[in-house]
C-alpha cells in the first residue's frame, strides 16, 4: 500500500567509493512508494572520518528507528 507508513523504520542509504547517491535512485523510488521515509548520504569522499560525519548527521535528523544500508565502502 502506498502512502506514509509511520510506523515503519526511516531508510538512510549510503553509496559506495567512487559514485555518489545517484546509485540508489531506483530503490529509493521503491521505498517511498512502499510508505519509507528514506534518505540517501552525499558523502564527500574526502576522508573516511568525513564520510563517517556525514552519514551520522543524516542518521540524525531521522526520527525513530533507523535501518542504514550501505554499499560497498558505504558499509563501512
Amino acid at each position: 500500500m502506498a502512502g506514509t507508513n509511520s510506523s515503519a523504520a526511516s531508510v538512510v542509504l549510503v553509496h559506495g567509493g567512487f559514485v555518489d547517491g545517484s546509485g540508489w535512485q531506483g530503490v529509493y523510488k521503491i521505498l517511498k512508494k512502499d510508505g519509507y521515509n528514506v534518505s540517501i548520504v552525499q558523502n564527500p569522499t574526502l576522508s573516511l572520518a568525513d564520510d563517517v560525519a556525514a552519514t551520522r548527521r543524516v542518521i540524525a535528523a531521522q526520527s525513530g528507528r533507523v535501518v542504514l544500508v550501505g554499499h560497498s565502502y558505504g558499509g563501512a
